[in-house]
């Protein structure tokens, strides 16, 4: 049987390296624009409100009041029981209410006509430090129909990251969340660029008072709708940009130390969006809805939302605190009150989908529990098999799919890797969940898993509109010689693959070569169909004393996709034989298991630092690890397990979920020495 090829070799062989790699659907030229006269996101939303005039473009809810709710919790002091009591703020909110296409482009126009009456004009700098809404999308090409550039920064950057962005820019207006006004403030004094403000939310007069008597450089502070009325009542024609102009300086989420501005023109962004159209239009159906809800500063987001756009897709916005039924009151949660047919998520989402499935299961009982894990066996057998599952779906996974709106056709994962454990257990019981790799650099998307390609582990062939190759990476042994998997870093070429980083030409020169290769730092390898597998950051591979070479990020998927597991770090220190692992457990499994085996105490923070929990985590953790073919050398050595759960506000996790191993690591420095201490003696 011939296997179907997904990416063809191009050019001459050169030592050191494989031969570049380019889509089946693009073998002699990579794609620019994905339509006639679509050369920027100006276009494209102009594009969509002219073919779908009157379709749902957009839709979101409103927030009609929070519900408080008070809980006894137990908790064990000093050896004695001590009850508490907790409030919990659940949300009530609105259906969803829609806007069409034709609507949305009226409504950018007076955005732009609103901003142009505040001062700004072409090339101005609008950032936007606020949390993901129909909003914030309206606002971004609001700023596009006068050819101002949006600067991101993650509404939880944080006031350090946030003053970088800013005043390396020299923004001139800030488009923020009223929440997020205390964070703004302790900025401004070293933003003197800043000269107006606009919110969502609701802001005392008082403090609009207070703030322009702090800093008589503001010259405006006013709502969003306060904004469509300056611009109803002076309305300006637009004034659109060019493709080579600059879109968006989008900062990374600074996982390594200060945030970099990742320049991106309008005609990166429109390659990325014709390279995803080209593999995935005629998967697209009429009707399709797509959640909303990843930061929109993070380039998946941002790229995703925009593809939605060019597809005439409607998008629903929602919040990682409202997604399910269990955190609203009065009302559904956004998956079942909005329905989508695909999803965009990270691996936390994912991971954290999935143990929410197997504690449902489990706690229906051992019989029922068997007959679920039975059932996923059986229904992979059958897709390997070729056979239909159709049965198993109604009568099995129904519920599943029913807590995802029950229309969930496919999804895309991105941002870090995904445990093939996981990818297989959600892709068979909820819907396929299909690979994709990219970074803020080449415009997100360097390669995509299509669903004629899925299969588990791989992130698909590249895109059509960037071309590949791997480069020897000879320190771990990975090189573009070796059987049967051709290995090395990945470097990328193409239409959406960023100019350089704003204000940093080192930065520049480091990262991107003469002839306009990304070195990504990532480590790949060449699977027989044409596909690309992630195997490793290149930064993250750590040679061990015996002289081996691990993968941290590989081994923390296999170790997260445990049912104890909220988030693991794996540290190696290339003095010890093996790696140790800081492990934040999901309280009520690790608690369950812990009394089933008689151990551990009542009280929590004791419990974790409990030698017999440990004992007990590390053995599950082998278990875990042998089952997914770990080597000796890639199981821990010890575990140290954190009681808190972590968290961005902490700087413990990047807005995209990635953990901050910078931070992470300093700030359990005693804990990590203490372990591989044990291993030396």
């Amino acid at each position: 049987m011939i296997q179907q090829l997904f990416s063809v070799e191009v050019g001459d062989k050169v030592p050191g390296e494989t031969r570049v790699r380019r889509s089946i659907l693009s073998p002699d030229k990579l794609v620019e624009t994905p339509a006639q006269n679509v050369h920027t996101l100006y276009d494209v939303l102009r594009y969509s409100a002219h073919h779908y005039t009157d379709r749902n473009g957009f839709g979101f809810r409103k927030q009609l009041g929070t519900v408080q709710e008070e809980k006894e919790i137990v908790k064990q002091v000093n050896g004695s029981e001590v009850k508490e009591t907790k409030s919990w703020t659940y949300y009530k909110l609105s259906d969803y209410q829609y806007v069409t296409y034709q609507e949305v482009a009226k409504i950018t126009q007076i955005i732009g006509s609103g901003l142009k009456q505040l001062g700004m004009t072409k090339g101005d700098k609008l950032e936007i430090f606020a949390m993901t809404s129909f909003e914030w999308m309206m606002m971004a090409h609001g700023a596009f129909t006068q050819s101002m550039t949006v600067v991101t920064a993650y509404d939880t950057l944080g006031a350090e990251g946030l003053g970088f962005s800013i005043s390396e820019v020299e923004a001139m207006t800030c488009f923020t969340n009223a929440d997020l006004i205390p964070v703004l403030r302790k900025v401004l004094p070293i933003c003197p660029s800043v000269r107006n403000i606009i919110y969502t939310g609701e802001l005392p007069e008082t403090e609009i008072h207070d703030l322009k008597s702090a800093f008589p450089q503001l010259s405006s502070i006013i709502s969003y709708d306060e904004l469509l009325k300056i611009g109803e009542n002076h309305m300006s024609e637009p004034n659109p940009p060019q493709k080579q102009e600059l879109c968006c300086i989008m900062y990374t989420s600074g996982s390594t130390g200060t945030p970099k501005g990742v320049l991106l023109t309008h005609a990166n962004v429109v390659a990325a969006i014709s390279g995803v159209n080209r593999i995935l239009q005629h998967f697209i159906e009429d009707g399709d809805t797509v959640m909303a809800y990843l930061p929109l500063a993070h380039v998946l987001e941002f790229l995703v939302e925009n593809v939605c756009i060019f597809f005439g897709l409607t998008l629903g916005y929602g919040t990682v605190k409202t997604l399910t039924d269990a955190s609203v009151r009065e009302c559904r949660g956004d998956f079942a009150a909005f329905r989508p047919s695909i999803v965009t998520g990270v691996p936390q989402v994912w991971e954290t989908i999935k143990k929410t499935v197997m504690a449902t299961v489990a706690a229906r009982g051992p019989r029922i529990e068997s007959i679920f894990h039975g059932a996923v066996d059986l229904k992979s057998w059958l897709h390997d098999n070729g056979l239909p599952a159709g049965v198993l779906d109604k009568v099995v996974f129904r519920k599943v799919k029913q807590q995802l709106g029950g229309r969930f056709r496919y999804a895309l994962s991105g941002g870090a890797p995904l445990s093939t454990e996981t990818q297989r257990f959600l892709s068979l019981t909820a819907a396929p969940i299909l690979g994709g790799y990219g970074m803020t650099e080449s415009c997100g998307m360097c390669s995509v898993m299509t669903p004629e390609q899925f299969s588990y582990g791989p992130v698909g062939a590249p895109v059509p509109c960037t071309e590949v190759k791997l480069v020897d990476a000879p320190e771990a042994g990975y090189l573009s010689t070796n059987e049967p998997k051709p290995q090395g870093e990945i470097w990328i070429r193409g239409p959406s693959v960023t100019a350089g980083y704003f204000k940093n030409d080192t930065l520049t020169k480091e990262s991107i070569t003469s002839d306009g290769w990304l070195m990504t730092g990532d480590i790949g390898e060449w699977n027989q169909n044409g596909t690309l597998s992630i195997i490793d950051r290149r930064k993250n591979l750590i040679k061990l004393s015996n002289g081996e070479y691990i993968a941290l990020e590989r081994i923390e998927s296999i170790y997260k996709s445990s049912t104890l597991a909220e988030n693991v770090c794996v540290y190696a220190d290339s003095l010890c034989a093996r790696p140790v692992a800081l492990f934040v457990p999901v309280e009520k499994s690790l608690k369950d298991i812990c009394q089933e085996k008689g151990i551990g105490s009542d009280d929590w923070e004791i419990l974790c630092k409990d030698r017999a929990v440990r004992n007990l985590v590390l053995n599950l953790l082998h278990e875990q690890g042998k089952r997914s073919g770990l080597k000796g050398s890639e199981l821990i050595h010890d575990v140290w397990i954190c009681p808190e759960l972590w968290t961005t506000e902490m700087g413990y996790l990047t807005a995209a979920q990635k953990l901050n191993r910078r931070i992470i690591t300093e700030d359990f420095k005693e804990q990590l020495k203490e372990m591989n201490q044990s291993q030396k003696n």
